[in-house]
């Protein structure tokens, strides 16, 4: 598979908290000591739309003023997967200039971890290679969570207040994590978060109205959806909503496969560690595409997102192309 003695000072962020990845990149990107020059010598790419060419590019092109460049590739998987690609990727890496900081990011279920050729192949090239992981807390563990992170962004909630947080968003710490920026902003940062402060700033959540979007269109209903989306984007940024569709259509793929197994909502909860309500609501869903249907939207869901990426569209008309594409006007 695998080269022995890879470059060294590979990094490898795996797991299935993608709101813990993304900070742990931006702190990456904040080791530039000069913030001007860092959007310079950062690279995104993502592996199943990136050319030969792009990785080239990316990793040999020479920093500008600074002595390294930061490569950030994320889901690996989804371009090298057979044993010969990945011997070659695996020699790529091994020849990468001194310039170059790698960065795989790589979205992977705990009861994946044991077996994945990535986990593999970082435990075989240590210490060249430091893996960290980054799983979703469990439900039980949530509430938890959220009061660290009320600490992180440099306020306070009491435990009953996230014990309420944390049975409307579920493990979804993406969304705990805007919920609690909402809650700390309301309360002015002056005291600690209470119960009624969630019941009145969090009664209708983000979580709600994207099932209520994916709803419409799976039902073909353009209009309804259209209206749903311009409401969320007046409250929510385009960027984590946009992350929020993918992650459903995401979740509703798995789903769809479990539901294919025979499984249930139950099933459907335990296999996503997610809460019983976010499972009922994309169970109902997934049953509602087929899984053919669920494959090409998603595929289509990551060519818009490297088309954003690129500058070709904005996020905005993108989303509304999105609408007219699958459910029609």
């Amino acid at each position: 598979m695998f080269l022995q003695h890879l470059h060294p000072y590979e990094h490898l962020l795996y797991g299935n908290d993608e709101f813990a990845i993304t900070r742990k990149l931006k702190d990456f990107e904040s080791d530039f000591s000069d913030p001007t020059t860092a959007g310079m010598n950062t690279a995104h790419l993502e592996a199943r739309t990136m050319t030969e060419n792009d990785l080239n590019n990316a990793v040999n092109a020479m920093p500008f003023l600074a002595p390294k460049r930061l490569v950030i590739i994320s889901n690996p998987s989804g371009k090298f997967n057979n044993p010969a690609t990945r011997k070659k990727f695996g020699e790529f890496l091994n020849n990468a200039p001194d310039t170059a900081k790698i960065v795989l990011c790589e979205t992977m279920e705990p009861k994946e971890v044991e077996k994945h050729w990535l986990m593999k192949w970082a435990e075989k090239n240590k210490p060249a290679v430091k893996s960290q992981a980054f799983m979703l807390p469990k439900q039980r563990d949530m509430a938890g969570w959220i009061i660290n992170e009320a600490k992180n962004q440099n306020g306070k909630i009491d435990p009953a207040a996230a014990a309420k947080l944390a049975e409307m968003v579920g493990v979804d710490t993406r969304q705990a994590g805007m919920e609690l920026a909402k809650l700390l902003a309301y309360v002015n940062w002056a005291r600690p978060v209470q119960g009624s402060d969630v019941e009145a700033v969090c009664i209708v959540t983000s979580q709600q109205s994207v099932f209520d979007f994916v709803d419409a269109l799976s039902q073909g209903n353009g209009k309804t959806a259209q209206k749903l989306l311009h409401r969320l984007l007046e409250n929510e940024d385009s960027f984590a909503l946009w992350g929020m569709v993918v992650r459903q259509f995401r979740l509703l793929v798995q789903a769809r496969e479990i539901l294919d197994g025979r499984g249930n909502k139950d099933d459907v909860a335990r296999a996503l560690s997610v809460h019983p309500f976010v499972a009922e609501k994309t169970t109902g869903q997934a049953s509602r595409f087929s899984m053919e249907a669920l494959e090409s939207i998603y595929h289509h869901l990551l060519s818009i997102d490297e088309r954003v990426k690129t500058s070709q569209i904005t996020l905005d008309l993108a989303l509304d192309t999105l609408i007219v594409e699958l459910a029609g006007k």
